[in-house]
C-alpha cells in the first residue's frame, strides 16, 4: 500500500506543477498554453516556467502532511526530483 501511495503523491506532484505552469502561462504571458509551451522553449525559458509552477506542491505537500499522509508527500518530493532533473537538460 506504500508504494502506491507514493506512486499517487508522485502523479499529484507532476498534475500540480502542470496546474501551476498552465496558469502562469495564461496569467502572466500573452500566449495560449500550446503556443506559450513551444515559444517559451525556443527562447529557453521553459526551464523557469516549470520551476515556477511547482510552487503550488509547497501547499500540496504541507496539505498532505496534515492528513497524515507521509508516503504520498514523499511522492510530491519525488515529483520535485524528476522536475529537477527535467529541468536541467531542458
Amino acid at each position: 500500500m506504500k508504494k502506491i501511495d507514493l506512486f499517487y503523491g508522485l502523479i499529484i506532484g507532476l498534475i500540480t506543477s502542470l496546474i501551476g505552469s498552465y496558469l502562469f502561462i495564461i496569467a502572466f504571458t500573452p500566449y495560449s498554453f500550446i503556443g506559450g509551451i513551444q515559444i517559451l522553449k525556443f527562447e529557453g525559458e521553459l526551464g523557469k516556467i516549470i520551476t515556477i509552477g511547482t510552487i503550488l506542491n509547497i501547499g500540496m505537500f504541507f496539505g498532505l502532511l496534515k492528513y497524515k499522509k507521509e508516503t504520498m508527500a514523499k511522492g510530491i518530493i519525488l515529483a520535485l526530483i524528476v522536475l529537477t532533473i527535467v529541468t536541467l537538460f531542458i
